[in-house]
């Protein structure tokens, strides 16, 4: 059963349908970490041009999920509660296995540095336990 539904992510972090690219959080330490999950369907918008025949979800969308579960983690904590979580750079970014219609996307991100209202996390995307790509992700935390 999962800690968080898509209900109670959208209660934390702003972002909607079809930009919502987390389904559920099954783990999360308030400030520290999260694990998300993402189901990746075939009627995924953006599969009808990421590309016809073949579809692959693109790579800057998994790095959009584990930065949205990263802001599930930070904007759990007391003292961001209600902000917005922008990403404000991506660095060591690589991408391993595709990501296709019927896989599930295990998504953890963890912040490793926090300054203020910045910070940086470590967010690794798995399909099936393999890796199919990880990050480092900078973000800045705006207030409401």
């Amino acid at each position: 059963m999962p800690l968080l539904t898509t209900k109670e992510i959208m209660e934390i972090i702003p972002h909607r349908q079809p930009f919502l690219l987390i389904d559920t959080i099954e783990e999360m330490e308030a400030g520290v970490r999260a694990v998300g999950k993402k189901c990746v369907t075939f009627n995924e918008p953006f599969f009808a041009g990421h590309f016809p025949g073949e579809p692959v979800m693109p790579g800057v969308l998994i790095i959009e999920a584990m930065a949205q579960t990263g802001a599930v983690a930070i904007l759990s904590s007391p003292e961001f509660k209600g902000g917005t979580g922008y990403l404000a750079a991506v660095d060591k970014a690589k991408f391993k296995e595709k990501v296709v219609p019927g896989d599930v996307l295990t998504l953890e991100t963890e912040i490793v540095t926090l300054k203020g209202p910045m910070g940086i996390g470590k967010g690794t995307a798995k399909v099936n336990g393999k890796v199919a790509a990880m990050a480092e992700l900078t973000f800045v935390i705006g207030k409401a």
